[in-house]
């Protein structure tokens, strides 16, 4: 149902499993809106309620899907050729803003906030649900609705204290070089700190390491090409710059509890069984 789609939306107490299970849905953003709805994930940040209206920025290729199976809210899928054509700038401030945390982002909206969205999302969805589409109007109509999360994000941003600033900016720097940057030394001195500084705010907000993120990434990256690409393990290793097969493996093993190969078989059960890939 969505391999001639560019863009899809529905209310999330409506999504059907077709869409759900389309294996073209990997190559999609997802923006799921929860309206008065407890969060998905644990709250980060005191300045957040467990219940309210929650956007989740779930970018394409991710490994797992949060599970949003009867909640209140509506659900937004769009590829990234309907941005295509737009300000480098804008591009780049959308893909920081599904990528920052590797699986989704999450921004928690308030009542004024969700007033403005919900008045783009209402002519979007006009526009969306008319006999003949007009694309030039979808696309500036989205591109009002991002913009308008990309703000949110901002003043999410603005009220984090210092270190959490420098976790973000870490997440970010992370998320550009972890393939080939592996020290935690690279990332501090793109901050300006010592590496010491650096894991000494890692582990009080993220309670891991430089180096345990770093890994982390990889493993979830590897995870996320083992279950979506066809390619071989061996591929897949030379893929994340490691030019030898058999120490992916063991550096799998090590951080995964099981080697990838081991992974991919359980992975295929799974799916067989349960028709998903939530598999951890």
């Amino acid at each position: 149902m969505l391999s001639d789609k560019v863009l899809y939306i529905k209310d999330l107490g409506n999504c059907p499993p077709a869409y759900l299970n389309d294996p073209a849905r990997r190559d999609f953003f997802e923006i799921v809106w929860l309206v008065n709805e407890d969060a998905l994930h644990e709250p980060q940040h005191d300045f957040q309620t467990l219940k309210g209206d929650w956007i989740y920025l779930i970018p394409p290729y991710r490994v797992h899907q949060l599970n949003k199976a009867g909640k209140n809210g509506v659900l937004i899928s769009f590829k990234q050729e309907l941005l295509e054509g737009d300000l480098k700038e804008f591009l780049m401030d959308v893909f920081r803003m599904f990528n920052i945390q590797g699986e989704f982002s999450c921004l928690q909206v308030n009542e004024e906030t969700s007033k403005g969205l919900a008045t783009v999302l209402q002519l979007l969805k006009d526009d969306y649900n008319k006999e003949t589409v007009n694309l030039i109007m979808i696309k500036a109509l989205l591109k009002v609705f991002l913009l308008k999360l990309i703000h949110l994000k901002e003043q999410h941003f603005t009220l984090q204290d210092i270190n959490e600033k420098r976790v973000y900016e870490f997440m970010l720097l992370l998320e550009n070089n972890y393939k080939e940057e592996r020290n935690a030394k690279f990332y501090a001195e793109q901050l300006g700190i010592s590496a010491k500084r650096l894991n000494q705010i890692l582990k009080e907000k993220l309670d891991k390491t430089g180096v345990q993120l770093i890994h982390d990434r990889l493993i979830l990256e590897a995870k996320r090409q083992i279950i979506h690409s066809e390619n071989t393990i061996k591929e897949i290793a030379y893929n994340l710059d490691f030019k030898d097969h058999s120490y992916f493996s063991r550096f799998f093993k090590q951080h995964a509890e099981q080697t990838p190969q081991e992974f991919q078989n359980k992975v295929k059960e799974h799916v067989i069984l349960h028709d998903n890939t939530l598999y951890n």
